[in-house]
């Protein structure tokens, strides 16, 4: 399906070679101030050509606002927004008349719908996350007003290519390898717990690789620009954070906010793996110190001295940071000749033309920051119906003190 969230519906249109891509976002709540250039900022960010690190095609990715706005103010209406495709070069994708790019959706998008776009794999394209940022970047700017919000990616490897240990996520930070031993060091750092409370988009913006540390970042762009040389390509991973979450978010059993935030990071382009919180490394350590004891903030408020659990508890998030990290794999078209085979079955040797990146993870940062923001947009306008339905109730008088919140909190 092309729509994403309950009611903060975003729906996203267009082929990478077809006359524009866009979105249509319903739920916006009314009376937001929205201006073109709120989304312009993300989409900008997002937008090929940015360096020597990313496909040289020329899209400058202008959004224009098409409804739902009037005198700069959200009516609650539909918002329909398009970016045309200024730069198409279709011609550079005849060879996919022939052969199914290796790994690519050329096939599974035949074998889908029986037909396919003249660029192969269609939707499939980068070009279809134009209208996520779009609907991320109003989602977020409610999310800032309303709540303090703030929602950072920032790439955290590139092959083998990894954050210093200090400042990694706790799946690329050493454990101690002893099987008979179970102590273990906190899943974050205090180098990286102040990188996670503290790092902004204009400082991961100051690299090219959105790699916030000077060094890394280097042997980062030494590694996007040998894989490029070799006409080859090269995957990563994305940390993102999200700061100021309200607790109480999330939609047991199956829409968990981890569960709603995996749906929606998997389903970026290029996408393969997904973890949350202490993630894969979570598994090697045994409860008694994985667990995250709560404690008295001062203000009679809980929060938890440690963070495994990535700010979410039994798919709920608890008021702490959300972080996760995602898995990009190496692009999949790649001008370096491939033995394959045509449609047909008959072996041969590709070699895609047109204009690609030899790694998508420093232009996917904002695509990961903006399908984050629908995801908590969505969760919080949910949450926000329960509340208002349950508070026009009646007190409860029948239950213990422990088991009710008062309506005012609640």
């Amino acid at each position: 399906m092309s729509t994403f969230g309950t009611l903060f519906r975003v729906t996203t249109y267009g082929e990478s070679h077809c006359a524009s891509v866009g979105a249509i976002i319903d739920g916006c709540p009314p009376g937001l101030e929205l201006s073109a250039q709120d989304i312009q900022v993300q989409l900008s960010r997002r937008r090929p050509g940015q360096s020597d690190l990313t496909t040289p095609r020329n899209e400058k990715d202008f959004v224009q606002l098409q409804s739902g706005i009037e005198q700069g103010v959200t009516l609650g209406t539909p918002i329909a927004l398009l970016v045309k495709n200024e730069d198409q070069r279709p011609h550079d994708y005849t060879e996919t008349d022939l052969y199914p790019r290796p790994s690519h959706a050329d096939y599974t998008y035949l074998q889908k719908y029986g037909i396919k776009a003249s660029s192969g794999g269609g939707r499939s394209s980068a070009r279809e996350t134009i209208g996520r940022v779009a609907a991320g970047a109003i989602a977020e700017k409610y999310l800032k007003i309303v709540y303090g919000i703030e929602i950072v990616a920032f790439v955290s490897s590139v092959g083998k290519v990894h954050l210093p240990a200090t400042i990694a996520p706790p799946s690329l930070t050493p454990i101690n390898s002893d099987e008979e031993d179970d102590t273990a060091n906190d899943a974050l750092s205090k180098d990286l717990v102040n990188l996670l409370s503290t790092i902004s988009r204009d400082e991961v913006d100051k690299y090219p690789t959105r790699c916030p540390h000077p060094e890394t970042s280097e042997r980062m762009i030494k590694r996007i620009i040998r894989a490029k040389d070799a006409q080859d390509s090269i995957g990563g991973t994305v940390t993102c954070v999200i700061r100021n979450v309200p607790s109480g978010l999330g939609e047991p059993v199956f829409d968990k906010f981890e569960a709603s935030l995996a749906h929606a990071m998997l389903s970026i382009p290029a996408t393969k793996a997904f973890e949350i919180g202490s993630g894969f490394r979570g598994t090697e350590v045994p409860g008694s110190q994985h667990n995250d004891p709560f404690v008295n903030d001062g203000t009679g408020r809980l929060r938890t001295t440690s963070n495994w659990s990535g700010g979410i508890q039994g798919g709920i998030t608890n008021g702490e940071n959300v972080y996760f990290r995602i898995g990009f794999k190496s692009p999949a078209t790649i001008s370096q000749a491939q033995d394959t085979a045509k449609y047909d079955g008959t072996p041969g040797s590709l070699a895609a033309r047109g204009r690609h990146d030899p790694c998508v993870v420093p232009r996917a940062v904002p695509i990961v920051e903006a399908m984050a923001a629908i995801v908590v947009m969505d969760q919080l306008l949910i949450q926000n119906s329960r509340k208002t339905a349950a508070n026009l109730l009646p007190p409860i008088t029948t239950l213990p003190p422990t088991m009710v919140m008062p309506k005012k909190d609640f």
